[in-house]
């Protein structure tokens, strides 16, 4: 009887404002029946679910956003009876995005069915059920597409849009007949009635709304089967399946691969991989039929450089891991969304490396790490496991600290308890929570209980707190003194303490230590040392080869020791890549002196690794930045420097590819090409506008191939102003003509590299024109100079209505973080902050926040760069040195 009377006593004000439904109901199947009309962009649809209704009540809430859902098409039916129950009233909450429906009476405990009759508009926002547009025959076509996570599934129909709600879901679609209609699962019926066809789809297993998927359009494909029979096709727009090549190759080794590694087979029957002409993200593991931007899925021979290889390599990878990780086992809930994005990121590379050994992937994972660092150095970051409380702040956290922090942490645990150790206790976990959810806690107990080591605690001090440690190192009387800090960009001292996974090695990598560092400071006896010192070569390096988040500060002499190390060619490449990383972070932070990193800069003069020179040259044009504002006199020395240092790189690598080289000698010319047309060196821009001219009239010229087309654009804008702007308009050109996405990228990237604020601006206004689809928008703004910074965030000032109106996700996020984070001075910070005072909503709220934290981070290592005596002179003796 109290039950009954609680049910009595329910209103609908109660389900009002809530971060997640209530569980007195949960889905089983849905029966889900859509019909869009592409020439209309509307869509019509029901759906029947199996409800399974726990406590009694008189309420039955769930998601929808915004579609037409009218209170006469709604109804519940009892299992077992012939009952129909109508709603007294249905009543749509817009801000919380949930329907919330009214019987006048209990309804009965046991199954029924909840049938709901919708409408809807197919969007040009990218998410939900959406219009993209493609050309067939010249002809501007539209075709359907899904994207429904994070929370989007509401806009499609309405349904239990939360991961732990999962259920199975029948799919039927009516489309025009001449389409192809796309699902989660492949068509088991098609009904043709003339001008439309009814397609329906097999029965998924039982998955999360975010993961389910419709696309209707014109497409052609490729196809390939894997050993054990799953097949496998990339589709493409009408014309370019011949660039899914290569992602259906990698696709169907990755599946065998993963089959193998997660000790699980692939669950579906089919593996669809298909490109998207507009589409927000890189990409979106819906099962068995995963979305890609064309430029993350499409590989040309002819028109595509090795990074373009490289990229959609990694993002299958990606994706093809989260039809484990994150499809067969979910997170609970979208606190746990590292689950899936950390442990994707990470094993992508992994998977990678398998194929392609020759690319060196986890010397270039230290990138990712990289990007992490800089996130979770900001006092604005948070933690890994982060509490969501609105469906409005799910959006910010698809951020560096999901993916690259994630990995960068699942990396670190593997390297401490061993790869088949961990490998058999990942297993363990899928087996154990296939096809339900799972907490940051499940995965923790997991690989405790495999090996043996106190992963919980471990573990819990990177995921439950934000930011990293730096550990200070100091030699005394033959101890190694240790002491650990919270590393804050601003130079603020913070107040973490984590359990350090602390490596360590000593004048070679045969002999390394290894143990766990978790107070605050600690002396430690390294037997050898005493004898290792005496060494002329003596050098100590933490963190071997940068498994761990962390960083690393050495006291002067063990620094200079190392630079040595570096200079001698002792140090493995992530090594000597962790070196220059930690050393350009503490410079920035104000822990140490310019002067020092560029002293390191020049050790690094006979580098031969890839990411390790990337990382130098892309630190290098950052202090270029910087030095913009803080010395603008002394800019013109510090280029000369960099220029004199990059210069004998290019004379070996040189414009055009050689027979023997391989991938990563075909990234580095582009990055060095680049760097060096951005620091203003003429042979470089000359010989680049050279070959241009010739790219213009001939575009099969091989002496314009994908590998430097993006530093000879760089170059030539280089020579563009606003009385002189041919070779801004030769791109426009090369824009227009062609229809390969990677090409259109190249020259989106560029046009606003140019040292003109007002061509900046110009390039910043067509990005905005109907010519360049929303979802490129966000290539002309990492474009940016260091000459345009101010401009931009003019720019963006005066257009920021029309861009919060047309932009959402994580698209809007990347103008803000894009167009703010550069600036340079502490007056630019307070006009951010100004400006956004009455701006700033539930979904951009902690990107504004760390935007200007970076502007004022950025504005301090002005100031202390200026104070800085003689860096003139300094400059001129490293460079003698070099």
């Amino acid at each position: 009887m109290a039950a009954v009377a609680a049910a009595a006593e329910q209103s609908a004000e109660q389900f009002r404002g809530r971060a997640r439904l209530p569980g007195f109901a949960a889905p089983r199947r849905y029966d889900l029946r859509l019909a869009p009309d592409l020439g209309a962009c509307a869509f019509a649809g029901s759906v029947d679910v199996s409800v399974g209704v726990a406590e009694r009540t008189r309420f039955l809430v769930l998601n929808a956003a915004e579609l037409e859902v009218a209170p006469g098409g709604v109804q519940f039916r009892p299992q077992g009876t012939d009952q129909v129950l109508h709603p007294a009233e249905v009543t749509n909450v817009p801000e919380d995005e949930i329907l919330i429906i009214r019987f006048d009476e209990v309804l009965p405990l046991g199954e029924g069915v909840l049938a709901i009759a919708f409408k809807g508009t197919l969007n040009d926002k990218m998410h939900g059920f959406y219009k993209s547009v493609y050309e067939l025959n010249g002809e501007k076509k539209n075709m359907a597409v899904t994207q429904f996570e994070p929370a989007d599934a509401r806009r499609c129909f309405p349904c239990w849009d939360e991961p732990s709600f999962k259920a199975v879901f029948k799919i039927t679609l009516e489309v025009p007949s001449e389409t192809v209609a796309l699902s989660n699962m492949p068509v088991v019926e098609e009904k043709n009635n003339g001008p439309t066809k009814v397609v329906c789809f097999q029965e998924t297993p039982i998955m999360s709304t975010y993961l389910v998927a419709v696309i209707v359009g014109m497409f052609d494909y490729v196809e390939a089967f894997t050993t054990d029979g799953t097949r496998v096709r990339v589709y493409t727009q009408v014309g370019k399946s011949a660039q899914g090549n290569f992602a259906l190759e990698v696709a169907v080794k990755t599946l065998v691969l993963f089959k193998e590694y997660f000790a699980v087979p692939y669950p579906l029957p089919k593996m669809d991989m298909i490109a998207i002409p507009d589409f927000a993200s890189g990409a979106m593991e819906n099962y068995g039929l995963v979305t890609y931007r064309e430029t993350a899925l499409l590989f040309d021979e002819k028109h595509s450089a090795a990074a373009n290889k490289q990229r959609v390599a990694v993002v299958v990878a990606h994706e093809l891991a989260h039809q484990w990780f994150g499809n067969l086992v979910t997170m609970e809930w979208w606190t746990h969304l590292w689950l899936n994005e950390g442990f994707a990121t990470w094993v992508s590379y992994l998977a990678a490396d398998n194929f392609f050994p020759e690319w060196n992937v986890w010397t270039q994972f230290l990138e990712e790490s990289t990007t992490g660092f800089k996130l979770d150095a900001l006092e604005g970051s948070h933690p890994i496991e982060v509490d969501i409380n609105h469906v409005d702040e799910i959006d910010e956290i698809f951020d560096a600290i999901s993916y690259r922090k994630g990995a960068s942490v699942i990396r670190m645990l593997q390297s401490y308890l061993g790869a088949e150790t961990f490998q058999k206790s990942l297993a363990a976990y899928i087996k154990k929570f296939a096809y339900s959810n799972a907490k940051t806690e499940d995965l923790w107990a997991a690989l405790e209980e495999g090996s043996g080591e106190p992963v919980k605690t471990l573990m819990h001090s990177w995921t439950k707190q934000q930011g990293y440690p730096v550990v200070n190192v100091k030699l005394k009387d033959g101890k190694i003194e240790m002491e650990q800090t919270q590393f804050l960009s601003s130079g603020a001292e913070g107040v973490g303490q984590w359990v350090v996974p602390i490596t360590l090695c000593c004048c070679s990598y045969s002999r390394q230590e290894k143990f766990l560092f978790d107070g605050k400071q600690e002396d430690f006896n390294l037997s050898g040392l005493v004898e290792c010192q005496k060494k002329d070569d003596f050098w100590i390096k933490l963190n071997v080869n940068q498994t761990g988040f962390y960083r690393v500060s050495y006291d002067e002499e063990l620094a200079s020791r190392l630079r040595y190390a570096i200079q001698a060619n002792k140090l493995s490449a992530a090594d000597r890549y962790g070196v220059l990383d930690d050393t350009y972070a503490l410079c920035m932070a104000g822990k140490q002196k310019l002067v020092s990193l560029l002293h390191l800069i020049a050790a690094y003069k006979d580098e031969t690794e890839y990411t390790v020179l990337a990382h130098v040259i892309h630190t290098s044009l950052s202090i270029v930045e910087m030095m913009a504002v803080a010395d603008p006199e002394g800019l013109g020395k510090l280029k000369k420097f960099l220029v004199d240092f990059l210069e004998p790189f290019a004379h070996r690598i040189g414009w055009d590819a050689k027979s023997d080289e391989g991938h990563l000698d075909a990234l580095l010319r582009g990055t060095l090409l680049s760097a060096l047309a951005e620091l203003g060196h003429e042979a470089t821009i000359n010989e680049a506008v050279r070959r241009f001219n010739v790219f213009v009239e001939d575009r099969d010229t091989p002496l314009l191939p994908p590998d430097v087309r993006k530093a000879a654009y760089v170059a030539l804008m280089q020579t563009v102003n606003k009385s002189n702007k041919a070779g801004y308009e030769s791109l426009l050109k090369i824009f227009r003509e062609t229809d390969l996405s990677q090409e259109k990228v190249r020259i989106l990237g560029s046009l606003a590299s140019c040292p003109d604020p007002d061509v900046v601006c110009e390039a910043l206004d067509f990005m905005l024109s109907p010519e360049v689809r929303n979802q490129d928008s966000i290539f002309v703004l990492r474009g940016v100079g260091a000459a345009g910074h101010e401009m931009a965030w003019t720019w963006l000032k005066e257009k920021w209505d029309y861009i919060s109106n047309t932009f959402s996700g994580t698209l809007l996020t990347y103008f803000v973080s894009t167009t703010v984070s550069p600036l340079r001075t502490d007056e630019l910070g307070d006009d951010a902050e100004e400006f956004f005072k009455s701006r700033t909503k539930a979904n951009i709220a902690r990107t504004v926040r760390q935007s200007i934290e970076r502007v004022r981070i950025n504005a301090k290592w002005v100031e202390s760069t200026r104070a800085e005596a003689n860096l003139g002179n300094l400059l001129k003796d490293i460079g003698h040195k070099q």
